[in-house]
């Protein structure tokens, strides 16, 4: 059965040291656990900040921008917002956050969070002498057309990310054609609803008892990570997302179709 288990930690501060927080907050970890941890305290480990000049939104966005691998411009949003696509996910403003960190600074996201999750993964290999353990990076994302947010995996290590259903037999007897199941984000959005997102103070979380995950003695490969990207031309929301005039560094690279 699935387990969750939050943990309630001291507050993170910009440039503390993450290992020795796992030091003190992690207890043990049991083989076949996942640690979930918020890309939140990897970025302030990593003193991944953006100080405040003036505190304007333009200032803001001229930020979005640099991070972003793809961006839309503000004045197209009725909330003067950013939508962004950043590490394969299409997200508002690029993961530059305000929330849960010192009023001064813009937190960004993580400088390279699977290189990351390979290091809280060893680091927890080695300290518990475990042999299938996973390490899972999380932030927060929205879904379009539904109100909330939920967790989005930015990182795995330590198991195979994507199940594939295709060619299993559905419920009468129809062979699945595209049906796969991803692990870091089915388990993130678990993970991180437990977690919260305001002051709970709960950046790290134990998961147990996930069904069908297959454990990995390495870092996933760079073959293993692409297969959970997808292109824009490949994606099945292609006729929206090619549609779409994204920019790049202020230039726009994809023409909207007339």
């Amino acid at each position: 059965m699935l387990q969750i288990t939050p943990i309630k930690t001291a507050k993170f501060h910009l440039g503390d040291d993450l290992f020795q927080f796992l030091d003190h907050h992690v207890g043990d970890i049991k083989e076949g656990d996942i640690l979930v941890v918020t890309s939140k305290i990897i970025a302030l480990a990593e003193k991944r900040i953006a100080p405040k000049v003036n505190a304007t939104r333009e200032e803001k966005h001229r930020l979005v921008q640099k991070e972003a691998d793809y961006y839309l411009p503000a004045s197209l949003s009725k909330y003067n917002l950013m939508l962004t696509i950043k590490a394969a996910t299409l997200a508002v403003n690029a993961g530059v956050d305000e929330s849960n960190i010192d009023g001064r600074y813009y937190l960004l996201l993580p400088k390279n969070p699977y290189q990351s999750a390979e290091k809280i993964w060893r680091y927890l290999k080695k300290r518990f002498n475990r042999k299938r353990i996973g390490v899972v990076i999380t932030d927060s994302t929205t879904m379009p057309l539904r109100w909330g947010v939920f967790g989005n995996s930015l990182a795995h290590c330590g198991f195979r990310a994507i199940n594939s259903k295709v060619g299993e037999d559905d419920l009468f007897g129809r062979k699945m054609l595209m049906t796969k199941i991803n692990l870091p984000q089915s388990i993130a959005q678990a993970a991180v609803f437990t977690m919260g997102e305001v002051a709970e103070s709960q950046p790290i979380a134990l998961v147990s008892g996930v069904k069908e995950i297959n454990f990995q003695q390495r870092p996933p490969t760079a073959a293993e990570i692409a297969e959970i990207g997808i292109d824009l031309k490949d994606d099945v929301y292609q006729p929206i997302l090619m549609a779409t005039p994204w920019y790049k560094g202020g230039k726009k690279i994809i023409k909207k179709s007339d």
